[in-house]
């Protein structure tokens, strides 16, 4: 596993010099990468989210294309459309900015729903079918979405079985005080964020190094008493009388593929209960929902999850 632990280690860092102060969510990206997972992004503005994904893109030297989602945005401008070719007398697909490696679709809830379904199928089986064909997207594809906690006048907010697909929820916060002196050092020193699609930065990996990383997550060893453990929490999610919706069963496969990434990003061998736990609250926090009645007494989806892992016994 020394591999994995070397190439999640390897990005972690590249991107810890760019993105300065955002360990936590650093590490929730090369996880969600290694587990082939997407991640929703939220934060106030300004905290480098859209510039987390462009520098990822380029140390992968993967294929980046990033869409400012709007309320005119169509469900076409995403994954493309049929035209017809005057010459051939034949439609040809033009395809849309869906067909990439690393896709950036900035301010998600800005966009309708019919235009936020157009990423449904993409995220759940890595395909788009346009005019009744089938066509495939790149091994990595991996959908970041961003949003932001305030100014929800004209939003839409993301329905649940949208909110599913994704593999975590990363909230970004703003960086401690020595972090963001050191994002003004580096400003004083020449560094401009707004230079780095302009002069790339050179890759550290690559996709088919990501993909045999992949790979060898399948080797790790699990335990039935962990694949226990995780089905004894989704189903107490369930049961919770505060929440309306717990946890589904593809909220249960994707704790499993997160538990295990999070392993071979600090070279484990094995999963243990302690990565089931490390990965639960970004898995769980925009899967879970709260009654109305629990909000309005206070209750928070993190003091739910902090209740659940209380609750169900950790196997031994």
């Amino acid at each position: 596993m020394n591999g994995i632990e070397a190439l999640a280690q390897k990005l972690h860092q590249a991107l810890a010099e760019v993105i300065v102060g955002q360990n936590a969510v650093i590490e929730g990206m090369v996880i969600a990468l290694l587990a082939d997972g997407h991640v929703l992004l939220e934060g106030f503005p300004g905290t480098a989210k859209t510039l987390l994904v462009k520098t990822l893109a380029q140390l992968l030297g993967a294929k980046f294309a990033r869409v400012q989602l709007t309320p005119d945005v169509l469900p076409s401008d995403i994954v493309g459309t049929s035209i017809y070719d005057l010459e051939t007398r034949r439609f040809s697909l033009r395809q849309g900015p869906v067909f990439t490696s690393l896709l950036l679709a900035d301010e998600i809830n800005r966009t309708p729903p019919k235009t936020q379904s157009a990423l449904l199928e993409a995220m759940e089986e890595r395909q788009v079918t346009l005019d009744g064909m089938s066509h495939l997207l790149p091994p990595l594809f991996c959908v970041v979405a961003t949003q932001n906690p305030l100014e929800f006048e004209g939003t839409y907010p993301l329905p649940e079985a949208q909110l599913d697909r994704f593999l975590f929820k990363l909230d970004v916060g703003y960086p401690e005080a020595r972090a963001e002196k050191a994002m003004l050092l580096n400003f004083q020193r020449g560094f401009d964020s707004r230079q780095i699609t302009r002069q790339p930065l050179a890759a550290v990996t690559s996709t088919a190094e990501v993909l045999a990383a992949r790979e060898l997550l399948k080797t790790l060893t699990i335990e039935e008493s962990i694949l226990d453990y995780i089905l004894s929490l989704v189903q107490a999610s369930r049961k919770v009388a505060d929440l309306s919706l717990g946890a589904s069963p593809r909220a249960a496969i994707a704790w499993l593929a997160a538990a295990r990434a999070h392993a071979g990003f600090y070279g484990q061998t094995f999963v243990t209960p302690d990565n089931v736990k490390a990965v639960a609250r970004p898995l769980l926090r925009h899967r879970l929902l709260l009654r109305p009645e629990a909000e309005l007494e206070g209750l928070s989806v993190e003091q739910v999850i902090q209740g659940l892992l209380n609750q169900v016994t950790v196997p031994r």
